[in-house]
């Protein structure tokens, strides 16, 4: 007996069951409002507001995470509609598939994280490149907010009935209801319940969702805590999300591609994983200086060895204190070999000595009004000699 049956037989007070929203579309006339797509945006806004906050905080400029979103979230959703259908093809080309089922039709439901983080993340490199900003820096800045953003969506599974797990009789069970359209027809993405319970599932939704906000908290310690860098951070947000994943895969019971018995994104996450791991545990330690993060440095390529070495050197060595009587100059080949830009430094030393030289000019520029002064007296002098002697002239003919 299910603890609903039992409070319904005794009317006692026990905890309910999570009820599923009775639908998840609205129409404002002839445009449907989904609310899964209203859970996506508001995702992106937030996953482009904390990016921007912290990749400000490194030393980027404001700003840069917008442009290089709209490289990122066009490649991204398309790259989520590919995984699904790539996974789950039976829909929508198995001898088995629905009249209405149409591969490109993403309002139906069905985006895979995996292919949204992959092609996503080849749009920001594209959009990297473009703006000449190294990438594993600008990956650690919108680590936390991209898993901010998957913990939003999550909530529009909720609103889309799917992606639950398996029967339960625990007190947080999610209720699932038949929706039907107007004509009467069983519609459960788009349709109106009815109010009668089909299912009491494990809310796999939930328990992603909280995980993802537990992940996003532990990113953000860890950053500020150790103060990693060189796309170590994404790469952890990355295992992150897939430990917690592979456990949810085991939950869940919708409809999914199967290999060997377990449903095929539990090897997704496995395999993900243990490549996330290895490179937060073998790529370059430390953290990218601001001068390094700012637009226009360009990151050596991973296989560039020398290079690469030399710029988390550079990262590292302005890390450190500065110990007085060391030469400064010493660390500047590092810097040079890793493409960060001393223009600055130039202009000002230009700067400088434009400055001593205007101040040599000044005491030449204030004693020239001072000969000018005196130049222009002597006419006045020879002038006025002109005028006596003619006026001399005139008395002399008066008196003869």
């Amino acid at each position: 007996m299910t603890l609903r049956a039992l409070a319904e037989s005794t009317g006692a007070d026990v905890l309910a069951y999570i009820p599923s929203p009775p639908r998840g579309v609205w129409y404002l006339g002839p445009f449907p409002l989904r609310a899964y797509a209203i859970c996506i945006i508001i995702g992106i806004v937030a996953a482009i507001w904390l990016g921007d906050k912290r990749w400000v905080a490194r030393g980027g400029e404001s700003g840069a995470v917008l442009d290089i979103a709209m490289f990122a979230v066009p490649l991204g959703l398309i790259g989520g509609r590919l995984y699904h259908v790539a996974t789950d093809w039976e829909k929508y080309f198995g001898p088995h598939r629905k009249p209405d089922a149409h591969w490109w039709a993403i309002w139906q439901g069905g985006l895979g994280i995996w292919g949204a983080v992959l092609l996503g993340a080849f749009g920001a490199w594209i959009g990297c490149r473009h703006y000449r900003i190294p990438l594993p820096a600008f990956g650690d800045a919108i680590a936390p907010g991209v898993l901010l953003a998957q913990a939003i969506g999550r909530l529009g599974n909720y609103f889309n009935q799917e992606l639950f797990g398996r029967e339960t009789t625990l007190p947080w069970g999610l209720e699932i209801f038949d929706r039907f359209d107007a004509n009467g027809g069983s519609d459960p993405m788009n349709g109106v319940s009815n109010g009668v319970v089909v299912h009491v599932v494990q809310p796999t939704f939930l328990y992603e969702l909280l995980w993802n906000l537990l992940g996003v908290a532990i990113l953000l310690y860890v950053d500020r805590k150790f103060r990693i860098g060189h796309g170590r951070l994404f790469a952890l947000y990355v295992a992150i999300y897939c430990f917690g994943r592979f456990f949810v895969e085991l939950l869940r019971d919708d409809e999914a591609t199967h290999i060997a018995g377990l449903r095929v994104n539990t090897f997704t996450s496995a395999i993900v994983f243990v490549c996330a791991v290895a490179y937060f545990l073998l790529a370059t330690k430390g953290r990218e200086t601001p001068a390094q993060v700012r637009a226009g440095v360009e990151r050596p390529w991973p296989w560039q060895f020398g290079a690469l070495r030399a710029y988390g050197a550079a990262g590292a060595a302005a890390a450190e204190p500065a110990i007085p009587g060391t030469d400064a100059a010493a660390k500047e080949p590092a810097a040079e070999k890793c493409g960060v830009d001393d223009s600055t430094d130039k202009t000002d030393s230009a700067a400088e000595s434009e400055s001593e030289s205007a101040d040599k000019a000044e005491p030449a520029d204030e004693a020239e009004p001072a000969g000018k002064a005196e130049a222009a007296e002597e006419p006045e002098k020879v002038e006025v000699g002109k005028k006596s002697d003619t006026a001399d002239k005139a008395d002399s003919k008066g008196d003869s």
